[in-house]
C-alpha cells in the first residue's frame, strides 16, 4: 500500500502535499459515517458508454447479484445503438432507485464522462465512487473486494500486474503495448504502480474533492494516469489489488492511434505540470 510506506518517493510527495489537509478530510469523513451510520455508506459506480446495447442488461444484473447495495449512474455520449434508451427503460421497470443516467449530446470522452460522473456523484452523497468498463472485461465480481479495501485506502486499483493478476483473450503485441505503457508512465511520472493505465477503481469522496475536476487534462486513456497521479501527488494512500481483465464480450474497443498518441504525449504535460497539480 502506498501513502504509508516507507518509499522515498512517497516520502517527497509529503513534503509537497498538504498532509493536514489529508488527514483533515480523513477526520470529517470518519465522523460523517459515525453520524449517518455505517449501514448508511452510499457507494456509485460509473459506467461510460458508447454502444453498449448488447452488454448493459447482463451487466446490471451481475453487479446486483454480486452487491445488491450498490448504486449505478451510466453516463452515455448519445450512443447510435441507443444505449440510453435501454437504460431508462430498465431503470423505470426494474432499477428505478438504483441504476440512474446522465445523456450526453454526443461522443464527448472517457475522461469528461468520468468527470460529469465524479461531480454527479459528489452532489449526490455518495462516500465510494467506482470505475467500471461496460463491456465486461472489469469483472464485476471483484467490487467487495475494492469495497473491502477502500475501508484503509483512498484509492483502490483494480492491477492486472501484481501477484494473482492477469489478462485473458490478449495477444503479445497487446500485452507489450500494455506492460510498456505502465512503465513509461511509471517511470516519467516516479510513481511507484504496477498497473497505471488501469480504469477498475474506487475512490474515497475525499480525494475527488481535493481534485479541481475541472482542471483535468487528459480525456483519453491518459485520463486514468493523470488521476492516478494527482492522487498520489496529494499523499493519498493508494492500494491496488489483484484483478484478471478480460477482453470485452461483445462489441467493438473503443482504442484507437489518436487515443494511445495521446496518452503518450500527456504523461511528459503531466511530469512538467508536476508543482500545479500538487496545488489542484
Amino acid at each position: 500500500m502506498l501513502g504509508g510506506s516507507a518509499n522515498p518517493a512517497a516520502t517527497r510527495t509529503r513534503v509537497y502535499a498538504s498532509k493536514e489537509f489529508v488527514e483533515q478530510q480523513r477526520r470529517w469523513a470518519f465522523i460523517n459515517a459515525q453520524v449517518r451510520g455505517v449501514d448508511s455508506v452510499k457507494t456509485l459506480i460509473i459506467i461510460p458508454t458508447y454502444n453498449e446495447r448488447q452488454n448493459i442488461e447482463p451487466l446490471f444484473e451481475t453487479i446486483f447479484t454480486v452487491n445488491n447495495d450498490v448504486h449505478i449512474l451510466v453516463v452515455d455520449d448519445n450512443s447510435p445503438d441507443k444505449t440510453y434508451e435501454l437504460v431508462e427503460e430498465l431503470r423505470q421497470s426494474r432499477y428505478l432507485d438504483k441504476v440512474f443516467l446522465i445523456k450526453r449530446a454526443g461522443k464527448l470522452g472517457l475522461g469528461t464522462a468520468y468527470v460529469a460522473g465524479f461531480k454527479w456523484a459528489l452532489s449526490h452523497g455518495y462516500d465510494y465512487i467506482m470505475e467500471m468498463d461496460a463491456d465486461f472485461s472489469h469483472d464485476p465480481v471483484y467490487i467487495n473486494d475494492f469495497l473491502r479495501e477502500i475501508k484503509n485506502a483512498d484509492l483502490v486499483i483494480g492491477s492486472r500486474y501484481v501477484s494473482g493478476g492477469g489478462v485473458v483473450n490478449w495477444g503479445v503485441g497487446r500485452k507489450l503495448i500494455s506492460r510498456g505503457g505502465s512503465l513509461y508512465s511509471r517511470t516519467i511520472l516516479g510513481l511507484p504502480l504496477h498497473d497505471i493505465t488501469g480504469g477498475y477503481k474506487c475512490f474515497r469522496r475525499e480525494v475527488l474533492e481535493s481534485i479541481n475536476l475541472d482542471h483535468i487534462k487528459s480525456n483519453g486513456y491518459s485520463f486514468q494516469v493523470e488521476m492516478n497521479y494527482r492522487t498520489y501527488l496529494k499523499g493519498f494512500r493508494i492500494k491496488e489489488v489483484p484483478i484478471i481483465f478480460e477482453d470485452r464480450r461483445v462489441g467493438q474497443s473503443k482504442m484507437s492511434r489518436k487515443i494511445f498518441l495521446e496518452a503518450i504525449m500527456m504523461v511528459w504535460r503531466l511530469r512538467l505540470s508536476k508543482g500545479e497539480l500538487q496545488k489542484g
